[in-house]
């Protein structure tokens, strides 16, 4: 034993030698320039101060420096995180220096500057330079003038420092002020409509914000704007309107007799400008009565200016109409007077100033004017006039312009004569006719007074004024005597036919005794026999012929006439006159009935006797006959009987030699002759009607016809033949035409009736056929011309019909042309790819290609206009290739050319276009692109004792836009180094690459071919390429290199649960959930294991895993003990799971690196905890001794104190203390009262009272669970004598059951007193 005492003692200092060669730590490149948003929010992670030390020593860090309080950092891990806010628009602390350092406990701290960049972020919202604004705007501003101008400033730099404004309300909000203005970008407000203070506001309030361009804040793009701020606009007004009357009508009344001056009505005017109200004054312009009315320039009251008189205005419906102007005193703004009019309506009432007048005038043709009142009249009666019979000739008008009961008057009649006459009516109103009619018949007499004379006077109802008109009455006399004959019969004679005029008699004459006029006689025939053919003188009586061609014996031999005389009083008588008529030779022949004889041609005869009679005196020679033909064309061949009249041919008869226009009718003129002197004839026609047969032919004006028609013009008219047939009537030259021959039914001929005998046929197509001259190129036909008839007779007509080619066919596309061709991407073609060809039968074609459309598909899926200008069709159908280098088989793989053919010459009637046909053209890939691959923020960690050979590590994706073989992957590691923290760099060999596919999509994953080294701290850069296959073209790749961040055993924790490992093994993702709830981080379960030995804790298992960040940083055991206390409900689960003690894994299991090292440590520690422990063995009896005193005084206490005074909360878990001040949790008391303050905190006991050890989980101050004791050996237990008293304390005074407060604390057992 003391030899190796003495060997260490001599390895000793060797190991001292050893500490004192320590290298201090070193920064990684990386730490000189710090960039930071200004954003960043307090309490963030703003970097990592990263150091690396050669001997692996525990590194402490820390930041100085004048702008150090931006900062804190985490002294173990380098975790720096934000203390103060950032602020970029502090010119100042744009850029800053801090410094930072690093110390390993053995050298000298190291220490370096390092810059610190803040970077603007949009934290800033554009401000206004004032709040408040107003302006003042005449109404009439010109649209486009700048209102008023405003500007905002925004502290932030680029886009989100640039400012733009908009105007987010007009108050007052209508249609007419919301788009009044508008606001340019640099803050200046314009005017975009018309303002009017009177029509639209006199006042607006624009609302105005502000909003920078946007930026990046908090990670995420948003516009900062300004609060609103508002804008006042006061409008002000202009004299530009015109004066408004306030009523839109004025009207008024005045009595007729107003005396001058009186006021009639007030007018009012005001100031189209409300905002100036200039005043204004009146005038009158214009007036139907002028000089009646005048008005008050200022007030605008109208006042009677002139006498009235409404019986003036009776055509003009009793009102006067007045023009009154108002005038504003000031000029408008165009220097002109401001004025507006407006008619006043003025009625005139009447008043009783007029009495009636007479008036001689008939209604309702009278005037009434003054001048025309007469009071002097005439009229005329018949002497003994029946009573109520009114004079005649007499228009006398009584006439009162008053109104109303004014207007009423009284008609009565005075003078000599008045008791003759009476005046109708007696009572009128305003106007009326007024008759004097007999009153006594007896008084009007001719014979005792020829003229009589009444007065009419007119009586006003209301005021009694009057007027009289006098009217003479001449009387007319009466005849009482007639006319008288001698004899009442007169014989007279006169010669038939005599003379007109001539005179019959002129000695008949009748008396009257009346003398004057009554007595002059006038002659008459009344109506009767004759009375048309004799007239007589009305004075004389002379009796005359009126007709003389109207006497006619053989009429009528003898008339009686009545013969009347008449006095001047129209009284008369009568006598009669028996006139006979003497016979001479004026009668002529007169031929019974007509004819007209019908023979047939060539057989037929004529034999008619002429029947005729004379109405002379029979049996002398002016009634004997004698019968002639007069001289004709066909006479010769006809003869007659002087005597009796027989008519007959002396030939046969033909209807052709007859002129047709006679149509066969043969006119004879027989003349009738008496012998009387001078002899009388007569002539009477012969009409012989030769009827026609059919004896001739139709004969074809032509032997043949040619006629021209276009193809595809159905029912055109083709051409027209004639024929012509001698007969003449029309039921034997009538012609019909038919057609015959190959091809007949495409046709159809139509007759048609030029003139007698004469016919045409016109030839048409069918309406519904077109000829077609690629078919059929002519047709020969057989035209007909039939007579109707028993004969049948008909004649033929050779029609050849030529048809004339029209362009009617549209173009065909020739299919060979449109097959499917190639052509290769990215410039690998230029020229004439293909030639489209089209075909046309018609003659005069010309033919051209266009193109149509272009469709562009990719995968069968229409891919848009991609490729539209990539080819172009010429008009004679080639098909170039019009940009070469935009050709991309990735955009599109197949191009459809839409084309069709057109023919220039079509007819304008026909389809000139063909069908559209489709020329495909495949694009042929080349291999133009590369792999690519697809962006992946995964990040990789590899935990070296968890990852097995074969085990994928990470992976990357790639693809090729090209296809087939040029679009297959071929994935490689081209470079793997691993760089440890320190930087250095080396490569490894410990990865391979394992591709995958799916549809276009490579995979290749990063398969571990060794096991790694636990112990290395660092990252594993691996590049992959990615390369195509293409089969001709050079191959194209790409690379990418990946951090695979490893976590090594440092970051290894270990969690002890109070159980077993089956039961920590079957809630291990409960577990890991709670735990990855808590710290944000991926778990990763190293081992579970059972704890062999039995600690204070009761631990039966323990956990060891990695908690790695996304980012591929793990989690210490420090940070862990934070996050998890931090997350309540994640702890509270753990605990109840079992979760007692978070451990490193070093302070469980050294490494084995240094295990020899630990050795030697521990065996010189072991010499001085044996001098230790020899001097410590002494003071422990002695605080034994002591301690058993303490705790049976403390079990004295416990039985005095009642339970109710005892605190109910849990005691701190691991301890007997109830709190900070250390109280006994049972007793409720402090510790000096135990007698226990001569403790040392220092001592090992006084730790172990307090806590577990360090690391010791809180225990959940709301748990019920309780702690199992830990087992015994031994069977039988003695009872714990402090817990045994306290037992006792479990009932209350009052009976209730209480709450078991005792703990069962193996660390303080009284079982040794």
């Amino acid at each position: 034993m003391m030899a190796w005492l003495w060997l260490l003692c001599a390895l000793l200092p060797a190991f001292m030698l050893s500490a004192t060669a320590n290298t201090p730590p070193a920064f990684a490149s990386n730490m000189s320039v710090v960039t930071l948003p200004e954003d960043l929010q307090l309490g963030a992670v703003a970097f990592w101060i990263v150091a690396t030390d050669n001997d692996n020593d525990q590194l402490t860090y820390g930041i100085s420096g004048p702008n150090s309080y931006f900062f804190s950092v985490t002294p173990d891990t380098g975790e720096v995180k934000l203390a103060s806010l950032l602020d970029y628009e502090l010119e100042t602390l744009r850029h800053f220096t801090i410094t930072i350092s690093v110390n390993d406990h053995h050298n000298s701290p190291v220490q370096k500057e390092t810059q610190v960049f803040v970077e603007d972020r949009n934290d800033n919202a554009p401000i206004f330079q004032n709040s408040g604004f107003s302006t003042n705007i005449s109404e009439t501003l010109p649209v486009g003038s700048v209102v008023f101008s405003v500007l905002a400033e925004d502290k932030d730099t680029g886009a989100a420092g640039v400012v733009k404004y908009f105007i987010e309300k007009v108050i007052p909000s209508t249609d007419d002020s919301k788009n009044l203005f508008r606001i340019l970008d640099n803050g200046s407000i314009v005017l975009s409509d018309r303002l009017s203070y009177n029509n639209k506001s006199a006042f607006y309030q624009l609302e105005l914000k502000a909003c920078d361009s946007g930026g990046e804040l908090n990670n995420n793009f948003i516009i900062q704007c300004s609060q609103p701020v508002f804008l006042s606009i006061s409008v002000i007004d202009k004299p530009d309107l015109d004066p408004q009357f306030v009523r839109e009508f004025y009207s008024a009344s005045v009595a007729e007799d107003a005396a001058l001056g009186t006021s009639v009505l007030k007018v009012e005017a005001v100031d189209g400008d409300k905002g100036i109200n200039d005043k204004v004054t009146y005038s009158i312009s214009n007036s139907t009565r002028p000089g009646w009315f005048s008005i008050g320039g200022e007030d605008g009251v109208i006042t009677v200016g002139g006498p009235l008189d409404r019986e003036q205005l009776l055509n003009e419906n009793e009102e006067v109409q007045i023009q009154v102007t108002a005038t504003e005193k000031n000029k408008n703004i165009y220097g002109q007077d401001a004025k507006t009019s407006m008619w006043v309506t003025i009625r005139v009432t009447d008043v009783n100033d007029h009495k009636p007048e007479f008036y001689n005038c008939s209604l309702p043709n009278c005037s009434f004017s003054p001048q025309e009142a007469q009071v002097n009249f005439i009229g005329f009666v018949d002497e003994h006039t029946s009573a109520r019979i009114p004079i005649d000739n007499l228009t006398m008008v009584a006439y009162d312009p008053d109104q109303g009961d004014s207007g009423t008057f009284l008609l009565s009649l005075t003078g000599t004569d008045a008791e003759a006459f009476n005046v109708s009516p007696e009572r009128a109103a305003e106007y009326v006719n007024v008759q004097v009619v007999v009153r006594n018949s007896e008084m009007v007499d001719y014979e005792k007074s020829t003229v009589m004379s009444v007065e009419v006077v007119a009586t006003d109802s209301v005021s009694k004024n009057f007027s009289v008109a006098t009217v003479t009455i001449y009387l007319r006399d009466i005849n009482d005597h007639r006319p008288m004959f001698s004899q009442s019969l007169y014989e007279l004679t006169v010669p038939e036919h005599s003379p007109t005029g001539f005179l019959v008699t002129s000695s008949i004459k009748a008396t009257d005794q009346d003398k004057g006029e009554w007595g002059r006689i006038t002659y008459s025939l009344l109506p009767g026999n004759g009375e048309d053919l004799f007239e007589v003188e009305p004075n004389s009586g002379n009796v005359t012929v009126k007709n003389g061609t109207l006497l006619d014996r053989e009429k009528q031999a003898m008339y009686y006439l009545t013969l009347q005389a008449t006095d001047g009083g129209n009284q008369s008588t009568t006598t009669t006159l028996q006139i006979t008529l003497l016979d001479i030779n004026d009668k002529t022949p007169v031929v019974q009935g007509s004819y007209n004889i019908f023979v047939p041609e060539e057989d037929g005869n004529v034999s008619v006797t002429i029947q005729a009679y004379d109405e002379d005196q029979p049996d002398t020679d002016n009634s004997r006959l004698l019968f002639s033909l007069l001289p004709g064309p066909y006479t010769h061949n006809f003869s007659i009987d002087p005597s009796t009249g027989l008519l007959r041919n002396l030939q046969p008869l033909d209807r052709e030699a007859i002129d047709p226009a006679l149509e066969g009718h043969i006119v004879l003129t027989v003349h009738v002759s008496d012998c009387g002197v001078p002899p009388l004839g007569t002539d009477v026609n012969v009409t012989i009607t030769v009827e026609d047969i059919n004896d001739n032919l139709p004969v074809f004006n032509q032997s043949s016809y040619e006629f021209f028609v276009k193809e595809r013009d159905p029912g055109k008219l083709v051409g027209t033949v004639e024929a012509w047939d001698a007969d003449q009537t029309e039921a034997n030259n009538r012609i019909s035409f038919r057609l015959s021959g190959i091809g007949v039914n495409n046709f159809m001929i139509q007759g048609n009736v030029l003139k007698q005998g004469l016919a045409k046929g016109d030839i048409w197509l069918l309406p519904d056929v077109s000829l077609d001259y690629e078919a059929q190129k002519f047709f020969n036909l057989t035209v007909s011309a039939e007579n109707p008839g028993p004969q049948d007779l008909d004649s033929t007509a050779d029609v050849t019909v030529f048809v004339l080619d029209v362009n009617d066919e549209p173009p065909t596309l020739d299919a060979a042309s449109l097959k499917s061709i190639s052509v290769a991407e990215n410039g690998s073609q230029y020229g004439k790819v293909a030639q489209v060809i089209a075909n046309d039968v018609d003659t005069d074609s010309l033919l051209q290609i266009e193109l149509v459309d272009v469709i562009c598909t990719k995968d069968n899926i229409d891919v848009g206009n991609v490729c539209r200008g990539w080819f172009s069709v010429d008009v004679n159908g080639s098909v170039y290739i019009n940009q070469s280098e935009a050709i991309d088989y990735e955009a599109c793989h197949l191009v459809m050319l839409v084309v069709r053919a057109y023919d220039c010459n079509t007819d304008s009637r026909f389809e000139a276009y063909s069908s559209n046909g489709s020329l495909s053209i495949v694009i042929e890939d080349k291999n133009d692109n590369a792999p690519y691959f697809l962006p992946d923020n995964q990040t990789f960690v590899i935990i070296p004792e968890l990852v097995m050979p074969g085990q994928a590590v990470a992976s990357v994706q790639a693809r090729d836009e090209d296809s087939q073989q040029n679009g297959i992957i071929q994935f490689s590691i081209t470079k793997a180094d691993f760089v440890s923290k320190s930087g250095a760099t080396s490569p490894v060999q410990v990865f391979r690459i394992s591709p995958s596919v799916e549809g276009n999509l490579y995979t290749g994953s990063i398969v571990l071919v060794t096991n790694l080294d636990s112990t290395l701290q660092g990252t594993y850069q691996v590049t992959v390429q990615a390369q195509d296959k293409p089969v001709k073209d050079t191959a194209l790749e790409t690379q990418i290199t990946l951090n695979l961040f490893t976590v090594d055993q440092s970051y290894r924790v270990r969690l002890q649960f109070s159980t077993n490992r089956e039961d920590v093994g079957a809630n291990v993702e409960e577990i890991k959930a709670a735990l990855m709830q808590a710290t944000r981080t991926t778990v990763y379960v190293v081992t579970i294991q059972n704890i062999n030995s039995v600690a204070r804790a009761q631990v039966q298992s323990y956990l060891d895993a990695y908690f790695v960040f996304p980012n591929g940083s793990a989690l210490t055991l420090s940070e862990l003990n934070m996050m998890i206390r931090k997350d309540q409900d994640s702890l509270r689960q753990l605990l109840q799971l079992g979760l007692v003690v978070v451990s490193s894994q070093e302070s469980q299991e050294p490494d084995q690196s240094k295990l020899l090292t630990s050795v030697i440590i521990g065996l010189v520690v072991t010499l001085l905890l044996v001098l230790v422990i020899l001097t410590t063995a002494l003071l422990c009896v002695r605080k034994s001794y002591h301690r058993k005193l303490r705790a049976m005084k403390a079990g004295k206490e416990a039985r005095k104190t009642p339970i109710e005074t005892m605190t109910t909360t849990t005691a701190i878990p691991g301890t007997n203390m109830y709190n900070a001040e250390r109280a006994n949790p049972m007793l409720d008391l402090p510790t000096k009262d135990l007698g226990l303050e001569c403790l040392s905190s220092s001592d090992l006991d006084n730790v172990s009272l307090n806590s577990l050890d360090k690391n010791a989980v809180d225990l959940d101050t709301d748990s019920k669970e309780i702690k199992k004791p830990l087992p015994h050996n031994s069977p039988d237990l003695d009872p714990e004598p402090l817990s045994t008293v306290l037992s006792g304390k479990r009932v209350g005074t009052n009976g209730q059951q209480q709450r078991d407060l005792t703990f069962t604390n193996p660390a303080l057992d009284t079982t040794d007193l």
